[in-house]
């Protein structure tokens, strides 16, 4: 991930309009806004020629602890891995360094695919508002699912570890214990 360029604006709005639909009430082009009070927009590329790929928006509200956040993929590059990256490494983000207590999000209730998506991150279903809006000739309804800073440490433990032990702050010159057949993961500091 990475700030959204002026460059990238085009591409986003290409996104959008290649797109026959919404998805989940997040359009690319809102990150053509600048950044308002605790709001954040990043392009998310990929890592081997840094193309982009889609965009993200996160909403964070530090005095309660939690955030928010929509996400959008170009067609052409969903189905490959792309949303569930940049979500993973952006709740290791919150919740490790931000020390953000709970993400909550809104999904659109015939979005099967990011429903699948957030379920296997490890959100939980919170409710689904009667709140209904139609569309088409088709019913539309938000699922609020969320997921709290230990619920993310528990269903996520390799991705956690795979980033190496967490120091404590003791200086400098301290030294990480080195990986082998006999390394342990009981000195990692615990997600709050």
């Amino acid at each position: 991930m990475r700030e959204v360029r002026p460059a990238d604006h085009r591409t986003l709005i290409g996104f959008d309009r290649a797109s026959d639909r919404q998805i989940g009430g997040y359009r690319h082009w809102a990150t053509h806004r600048g950044p308002a009070g605790d709001d954040f927009h990043f392009a998310i590329e990929t890592l081997h020629n840094r193309t982009l790929v889609g965009s993200i928006w996160i909403q964070a509200d530090p005095a309660g602890g939690h955030f928010s956040y929509g996400i959008g993929i170009g067609t052409q590059y969903r189905r490959c891995g792309y949303a569930a990256d940049a979500v993973r490494v952006l709740l290791a983000y919150m919740f490790e360094l931000q020390r953000y207590r709970k993400c909550e999000v809104s999904i659109n209730g015939s979005n099967f695919a990011s429903l699948a998506l957030h379920g296997e991150l490890g959100f939980r279903e919170e409710g689904r508002p009667r709140d209904t809006e139609l569309r088409r000739g088709e019913v539309r309804y938000p699922v609020l699912m969320s997921l709290t800073a230990e619920g993310f440490a528990e269903h996520q433990p390799a991705f956690l570890a795979a980033r190496g032990p967490v120091r404590p702050w003791r200086g400098r010159h301290w030294r990480t214990p080195r990986r082998g057949r006999h390394w342990r993961t009981d000195h990692l500091r615990p997600a709050r």
